[in-house]
């Protein structure tokens, strides 16, 4: 019985072709790693700091597509939850992803996969239309961060915008450009080495 799926079109799909079921499950644990990781980078600016893992979030569902996309930031918030360091500045557990930036936590299988199905459909492969596909997983995570934070420590939305939002959107923009520039360049290099 064939495992591989044959619409897989994201760079990794096609990089990594055929991906059978134990490349996939390699994929959504190095993946779920990487974005454990990625939340070790945290820069403390107010209740909520800036980490690495939206970057990750975006990328992996970019670079994996909107199923596996899924799938790992799913693993992801299971390995947290269940107590593993995975979350930012190394914290785990249930009642952290319960707290007030659980709302970012469980955006993040949405993001992925609505980045994901963009890149599907080969938004990827240009600068312009991976910034914006990013962008708007960007803006999934940010809406379910604003709102989630706002009903846990019970104060008006308009009060917490600037924390829960506006103070990202810079950092959001720089990650989203690095990532949008390097997605083009990876499939110049696959369409150089098809057999690779």
């Amino acid at each position: 019985m064939n495992t591989s799926f044959a619409k897989s079109e994201t760079l990794l799909g096609v990089a990594l072709a055929p991906l059978d079921f134990v490349r996939q499950v390699g994929l959504v644990i190095g993946f779920s790693l990487l974005t454990a990781l990625a939340a070790q980078i945290v820069i403390p600016i107010g209740p909520i700091p800036i980490t690495g893992q939206t970057f990750a979030v975006l990328l992996t569902g970019m670079l994996l597509g909107s199923r596996l996309g899924a799938m790992t930031m799913i693993a992801y918030l299971i390995e947290g939850a269940s107590g593993l360091p995975f979350f930012a500045g190394a914290h785990g557990g249930l009642l952290h992803l319960l707290g007030p930036t659980g709302g970012y936590l469980v955006a993040f299988p949405a993001a992925a996969f609505i980045t994901g199905a963009f890149a599907e459909h080969g938004w990827d492969r240009r600068f312009f239309t991976a910034a914006a596909a990013m962008a708007i997983g960007s803006v999934v995570i940010m809406l379910s961060g604003w709102a989630w934070f706002s009903v846990v420590m019970h104060t008006s939305p308009m009060l917490t915008v600037y924390a829960t939002v506006i103070q990202f959107i810079p950092g959001d923009i720089i990650k989203i450009t690095l990532a949008a520039a390097v997605l083009p360049s990876g499939w110049k290099l696959v369409r150089k080495h098809p057999e690779a």
